[in-house]
């Protein structure tokens, strides 16, 4: 099991969080996703590294901005 974490702007609520989760959650490899909606952390985990890349795009496609790694 690997992880990362991101930091993810623009989230401001519970429902927030879930279209993050259920977005990043979608990509092939990821096991579990962790949001806490009052830092912006992203942590991502999976059984192998997960290539930022998709991570980024899946959080656009939810509606929010990927800021740091």
């Amino acid at each position: 099991m690997t992880g990362a974490t991101y930091t993810v702007s623009g989230m401001t609520c519970g429902h927030c969080v879930g279209t993050v989760k259920s977005e990043v959650g979608k990509i092939a490899g990821v096991t579990a996703v962790d949001v806490d909606l009052a830092t912006g952390k992203v942590t991502v985990t999976g059984d192998d590294p997960i290539d930022e890349t998709l991570v980024r795009e899946a959080v656009e496609e939810a509606g929010y901005e990927l800021t740091a790694v």
